[in-house]
C-alpha cells in the first residue's frame, strides 16, 4: 500500500476512534478540565497523531493504548464521584484567596498567585475595590469566584418581597427553512398559527433561517434575504405585563430611595395598588396570550 495511502486511511481511523472516546469521556468546557483530565487530553491528542503518522510500528497498538488511557480516566471519574477523598487527591482543594476583605497571602503562596494576578482575576469578575469582597475563591479548575459584601450586591425581586412574572421558555420552531414539530407543540401552538404568521410577514419557511417563539408569545424572524423588510411586531399580552411589572418594581426602588417620609407614603400607596391590579389581571394576560 502506498504510505500517502496508509496515512489517509490510519488519520481517518484515529478521527472515528478519539471522537468515539472522547464522547464516552463527557463534555466540558476547558476551563472545566482538571489536572489529570487536561494531562489525559494531551495524551490522547498526542496518541492519537503516533497512530496517523508512525508507519513503522503496528497501528493497533495505539489503539490499544488510548483504550487504556481513557478506561483508566473513566474509573478515575467514577471513584471521584464516589468518593470526596479521591476527588480532593485527584484535583485540587478549593482554597479562600480573600476573607472579609483581606487577602490571605498564604493561599496565595501555595497557589503560586501574585496580587497582580489576584487583582486581574478580581476585575475580570467586575470588581475593582478590594473592600467590596466578602469571599474570593480559587476553583479546583483554577477559576476564581467572587461573593460581594451584602450591601455591594445588586437587589433582586426577593429582596423587595416581590414576585417576578415567570415567563415561558423561548422555543426555535424554524430553522434552515424547516419546521420544527417538536418544539411548535412544546410552545403550545400549531401549525396553522404560525403559518398564518409567516404570511402576516409576507414570508414563506424556505426565507427563513430562523424563527423563534418569545417568551412573551411574538414570532421572531431572522430570514436569509437580510434586506427584504419585516412588519414591526405588536406588544403581545404577556409584554405588557412585564412592562407593568417592571414598573412596580420602578416605583418600590423610588419609595426605597425618598427622603421625603410623605413622598414615600405615596410611592408606596402607588405600588401596593399596581402590585394588587397586576394580581388580578395576570390571569386575564394569560389567557390572551394563548
Amino acid at each position: 500500500m502506498q504510505q500517502w495511502l496508509e496515512v489517509i486511511l490510519r488519520t481517518l481511523s484515529s478521527v472515528v476512534v478519539l471522537f468515539l472516546l472522547t464522547k464516552l469521556l463527557g463534555k466540558r468546557q476547558a476551563s472545566q478540565l482538571s489536572f489529570f483530565e487536561y494531562i489525559t487530553g494531551i495524551t490522547i491528542g498526542s496518541l492519537a497523531a503516533y497512530i496517523s503518522l508512525d508507519l513503522e510500528a503496528n497501528w493497533y497498538l495505539g489503539i490499544v493504548a488510548l483504550a487504556v488511557w481513557v478506561a483508566v480516566t473513566l474509573m478515575i471519574e467514577f471513584a471521584q464521584i464516589k468518593n470526596k477523598r479521591v476527588r480532593d487527591f485527584i484535583d485540587f482543594k478549593a482554597r479562600v484567596l480573600i476573607r472579609d476583605g483581606k487577602i490571605q497571602e498564604q493561599s496565595l503562596k501555595k497557589e503560586r498567585m501574585s496580587s497582580d494576578e489576584l487583582m486581574e482575576q478580581l476585575r475580570k469578575k467586575s470588581v475593582f475595590d478590594l473592600a467590596d469582597v466578602e469571599f474570593a475563591i480559587m476553583e479546583s479548575s483554577g477559576e476564581v469566584n467572587v461573593r460581594l459584601v451584602s450591601e455591594k450586591q445588586p437587589l433582586t425581586p426577593k429582596d423587595l418581597n416581590m414576585n417576578p412574572f415567570q415567563q415561558e421558555e423561548p422555543m426555535v420552531v424554524v430553522m434552515d427553512g424547516e419546521i420544527m414539530e417538536e418544539p411548535l407543540k412544546q410552545s403550545g401552538k400549531s401549525t396553522h398559527w404560525l403559518n398564518q404568521q409567516l404570511k402576516k410577514s409576507g414570508v414563506t419557511p424556505k426565507e427563513v433561517y430562523l424563527g423563534q417563539i418569545s417568551s412573551e408569545g411574538s414570532l421572531n424572524l431572522d430570514l436569509y434575504n437580510d434586506k427584504k423588510p419585516l412588519p414591526e411586531q405588536k406588544n403581545q399580552p404577556g409584554s405588557l405585563y412585564a412592562a407593568l411589572k417592571q414598573c412596580e418594581v420602578e416605583l418600590e426602588l423610588l419609595s426605597l430611595s425618598a427622603s421625603n417620609a410623605q413622598a414615600k407614603q405615596q410611592l408606596q400607596e402607588y405600588g401596593d395598588r399596581l402590585h394588587d391590579l397586576l394580581h388580578e389581571a395576570k390571569p386575564l394576560l394569560k389567557s390572551k396570550k394563548q
